[in-house]
């Protein structure tokens, strides 16, 4: 057998420890957590189950083919639903349900602006072809060099991918009423760049969104990784719980063993799927580093995030599973984000209920509560004081919203942001969805997936290919695993 050691249990990890071992590798998971699941972990206490990261289900087809590649169906693991309304958005003025048809889709659209219907069926013809082209070739190159993109269906396709153009310019050009482009927009958010910085490429997002639909897996985003964890033990994955890795010894520029502070693993070849930074520059010698500090600085961060886990002891009525808080203006909340990358004065912030959806993840007659804000990532100032300064601050809005009380039916409170991701994850400054997705971080130009110093060293996850979200770290784990198997 030939041992493999993956360090990491995420989404990322699970997927390439799978792959790898069912081509016959020995393969050994190192996680620091007490479980699987990394940033995807849950919480429960008192009753009340958490999802603690990712809470949006979109393209179940890549889930399916993911579960598929194994001989299973995701439904074997985990069962899931689509959400209808999809979500809601609330505005400066009112709010809009986004319906999960098609069709009443673009009736909202065509009251909002006359003639948005057809163009909404030409933004999403072209915004299909991208994600058939994206998720089929584009997301499954490693990134290691040009040449893999030449590929005559991305070639003869290139201007129809608008690689070159932005988001923003793509959504303007077909609709001018403020509320549809920002609906439009939003999607690419979950990339962790602006909408005038992500290549209108990814308008793919916007097909996931309104034509591939929200769903949710009963039982919380967590049985996603329990579905993953019992497949990667039915094909033989070993896992080492509470035990994190302290270094990798090198050796002829190839990694001999991995040393966590239980015992010493020898490996044939290692996959890195814990933050990349953190294995770079804590776990392995200076010389072995592919990257130097002043690079990692000029990386483009997605935001980092300050997170509210919130049971309360009773129902709220006329709320949905997801909300979108769009009730103050972008522009000063994205400045904040990405340019002077202060705390924001008046953030967008979103809300979930998962308990609206399936009643067994809060007690009887209660509801549990996250919330997310945007923030930039690297501000480490995030004392508890100022932590609940900003759940006050929204807080305020949430329940003007909704028209009902929630700080006095709080009987479960949890926070999390920049220092929590540095102690828990090693995030590299407290990002929360790894590097933005910006032309200039893309496939060849992301950290590669493969080290540059070290012949059997490989990484995986959202700071490198293909990039952020629970998708691409399924991806980014396939990708990773058949480039160690083409060497090793």
């Amino acid at each position: 057998m030939k041992p493999i050691v993956v360090i990491g249990a995420g989404f990322a990890g699970l997927s390439a420890a799978s792959f790898l071992a069912k081509a016959g590798y020995q393969v050994t998971v190192l996680e620091k957590q007490a479980g699987p699941g990394g940033r995807a972990r849950q919480w429960k206490t008192n009753g009340f189950t958490f999802d603690m990261g990712p809470s949006w289900y979109w393209m179940p087809d890549v889930f399916d083919r993911y579960f598929e590649q194994f001989g299973k169906k995701a439904s074997d693991y985990y069962t899931i639903e689509r959400l209808d309304p999809s979500y809601r958005v609330y505005w400066q003025e009112g709010y809009s349900d986004i319906p999960a048809s098609l069709d009443d889709f673009k009736k909202m659209l065509e009251e909002m602006e006359p003639g948005a219907a057809v163009k909404l069926d030409r933004f999403l013809e072209e915004a299909r072809y991208k994600y058939v082209v994206g998720i089929q070739k584009l997301v499954f190159k490693p990134g290691l060099s040009l040449v893999e993109f030449l590929d005559w269906e991305v070639m003869k396709g290139v201007f129809k991918l608008d690689v070159f153009t932005s988001i923003k310019k793509h959504v303007h050009k077909y609709f001018k009423q403020p509320q549809i482009r920002q609906l439009l927009e939003f999607p690419v958010l979950f990339l962790g760049a602006l909408p005038e910085n992500t290549p209108a490429l990814y308008s793919l997002m916007n097909y996931a969104d309104i034509v591939g639909g929200t769903w949710f897996p009963r039982g919380g985003m967590y049985k996603v990784v329990e579905g993953m964890y019992k497949l990667a033990l039915e094909l033989g994955v070993q896992f080492k719980f509470e035990e994190p890795v302290t270094s990798i010894q090198i050796e002829k520029n190839a990694v001999r063993n991995v040393v966590t502070d239980k015992g010493t693993y020898p490996a044939l070849a290692v996959i890195g799927g814990a933050d990349y930074h953190f294995i770079e520059t804590q776990l392995l010698p200076e010389a072995a580093r592919s990257y130097s500090e002043a690079y990692w600085d000029k990386r483009e961060m997605a935001p980092s995030c300050l997170l509210y886990y919130v049971g309360i002891n009773k129902k709220l009525d006329s709320i949905l599973h997801h909300m979108l808080f769009f009730d103050v203006p972008f522009e000063q909340h994205a400045d904040e984000i990405y340019t002077s990358r202060i705390w924001p004065e008046t953030p967008l912030f979103y809300a979930n209920a998962s308990s609206v959806t399936d009643a067994s993840l809060a007690p009887e007659g209660c509801e549990n509560l996250f919330f997310l804000i945007p923030v930039a990532a690297g501000l480490s100032d995030d004392s508890e004081e100022k932590r609940e300064y900003y759940f006050n601050l929204i807080m305020d809005r949430f329940e003007k919203r909704v028209g009902q009380t929630v700080r006095d039916a709080i009987v479960v409170k949890r926070s999390f942001a920049y220092s929590d991701f540095v102690s828990e994850y090693h995030s590299f400054k407290g990002n929360a969805y790894g590097l933005a997705n910006t032309l200039m971080q893309t496939a060849i130009l992301k950290p590669s997936c493969r080290s540059k110093k070290v012949s059997n060293l490989f990484y995986t996850g959202q700071l490198t290919v293909p990039g952020p979200g629970v998708p691409p770290s399924l991806i980014s784990g396939e990708v990773v695993a058949g480039e160690l198997m083409k060497s090793f």
